[in-house]
């Protein structure tokens, strides 16, 4: 009884640490605590994992961990007065000599996304990206789709990245969105995948081109007059053809080539890990 209430009493004691997080990781942070070090307070002797996403960062944008200037794996516990520090994605610089925690990268880059994005899946679709979206798909559902079909998470709701079994997500910062492809594209380094006009819009399958005279009783009669190019979805059988609605979508498929890293706004530099 007495060793029990003594592990009780240990499992209680408040323990803090130093932490600061870096780059976009300061998004998920309070204005109070952005681009600086705070203390957090715990008990027990928690993994780092679980402390940086009690503080409201999920594991997914995270790439490297430093406690105490030593790189450590999701799985460190945390003993009390270390100093922590906390970075998102390397893109331009050589990190190899510390223990790097984001998955490989997916062989094919396939998306499912929540159910407040639905304009975004249309717009990833209009470049040509397998995006899964319905109106009415549970956080449960969203997280076993994208492990069994290894797809990226795309949400604005950061409790859904918190889940243990999600390996491969993001989280939107903006709102728009047309801002929201340029931001997808640009986080991911996608600007060189894009294949525009290749994937149905309404339901995500792929497009292949059909003869003119397949598509005479599926069109509207000023519309097979004028045009001779067409598109259907081999899943629905939905037909495109290049209207007067297609210099609009050009434009899309224009800015999110060119949402580059190089445009990204400028935040607080990582070029070498510090505290």
């Amino acid at each position: 009884m007495m060793n029990s209430f003594a592990k009780s009493e240990h499992a209680r004691v408040s323990r803090e640490i130093e932490v600061r997080f870096y780059a976009e990781l300061n998004d998920f942070l309070p204005p109070e605590k952005r681009q600086r070090a705070f203390n957090y307070v715990f008990t027990g002797t928690p993994s780092v994992k679980d402390t940086i996403e009690a503080i409201g960062v999920p594991h997914t944008e995270i790439d490297v961990i430093l406690v105490e200037d030593k790189s450590v794996d999701f799985g460190h516990l945390l003993k009390g007065g270390e100093r922590v520090a906390v970075y998102p994605m390397f893109e331009r610089y050589d990190v190899s000599p510390v223990t790097r925690l984001r998955p490989a990268p997916l062989r094919v880059t396939r998306f499912i996304a929540d159910v407040h994005l639905g304009s975004l899946a249309r717009y990833l679709r209009l470049l040509g990206f397998d995006t899964i979206w319905e109106r009415d798909l549970s956080d449960e559902a969203i997280v076993q789709t994208a492990v069994d079909e290894k797809r990226i998470i795309l949400t604005r709701d950061k409790g859904i990245l918190k889940n243990g079994r999600v390996t491969h997500g993001y989280w939107l910062r903006a709102t728009d969105p047309k801002l929201q492809l340029e931001e997808v594209i640009r986080a991911i380094d996608l600007a060189d995948d894009v294949s525009p006009y290749t994937r149905c819009m309404e339901c995500n399958g792929e497009l292949e081109s059909v003869k003119r005279s397949e598509v005479a009783r599926s069109v509207p009669l000023q519309v097979f007059l004028v045009y001779r190019d067409f598109k259907r979805c081999t899943s629905c059988h939905r037909v495109y053809w290049r209207g007067s609605h297609l210099r609009r979508l050009d434009k899309i498929v224009e800015r999110a080539k060119n949402a580059t890293s190089a445009g990204k706004p400028a935040e607080e530099p990582c070029g070498r890990l510090r505290r």
